[in-house]
């Protein structure tokens, strides 16, 4: 299954659960999902009782559209987690942290994790003084990630207004000078997704 490309806000009706899929900026006064529009389609509003595999299912459909992801690359990360040392569920939700293109959107350096995937694969961001572009590179702790010098002022332009959410703990960022650093791999109880999505039914249903 390739990465999904329709209508975003439509994803976020139908899981029920904003994913901020269009960024801040946008969701603030004019999404659907804000004005109270349910879920899409002509039986939207009709309340059906899920099953367990539905449910889920639908928190893995939750998760892996939050961080724009083919369900191939997705269970890929599953599949490494699982095989490491370790929660599955921390271990997973790192994995997927950790990626640069999250790097980037958490330092707040693009408006989406779509942005910031599109800012990495165009050559705008240098890890450790090197450039990458390579959206699903892992950084590590003690990584220094910067946007270009020649980039810099498309990408302020890009993210003028932004305000997004707190820079997590396990990062430092220097918004103003587009410059960030990895102080550690982050804990669970450090990633926001961990608490806004049930995880461990994502294990379940992958494992079953």
């Amino acid at each position: 299954m390739s990465r999904y490309t329709g209508p975003k806000e439509r994803i976020s009706r139908a899981l029920g659960l904003n994913l901020f899929l269009k960024g801040k900026r946008y969701e603030a006064g004019k999404s659907a999902f804000h004005k109270g529009r349910g879920r899409p389609g002509q039986h939207g509003q009709n309340r059906i009782k899920m099953s367990e595999y539905g449910l889920r299912l639908k928190e893995k459909q939750k998760l892996r559209f939050l961080y724009g992801m083919s369900e191939k690359q997705f269970r890929s990360y599953y599949e490494a987690a699982n095989q490491s040392k370790g929660s599955t569920d921390e271990r997973f939700l790192q994995l997927l942290e950790t990626r640069l293109d999250n790097v980037v959107y958490r330092l707040k350096f693009a408006t989406t994790r779509a942005q910031a995937r599109q800012f990495v694969g165009h050559g705008h961001i240098m890890v450790n003084g090197k450039k990458v572009d390579i959206a699903s590179y892992h950084v590590k702790a003690n990584d220094k990630i910067e946007v270009l010098e020649s980039s810099k002022t498309f990408v302020r332009n890009a993210v003028e207004g932004f305000v997004g959410e707190v820079v997590p703990e396990w990062l430092t960022a220097d918004t103003e000078n587009l410059k960030g650093e990895v102080v550690r791999i982050p804990l669970n109880d450090q990633i926001d997704t961990g608490k806004l999505i049930q995880v461990n039914l994502i294990i379940e249903f992958y494992s079953k």
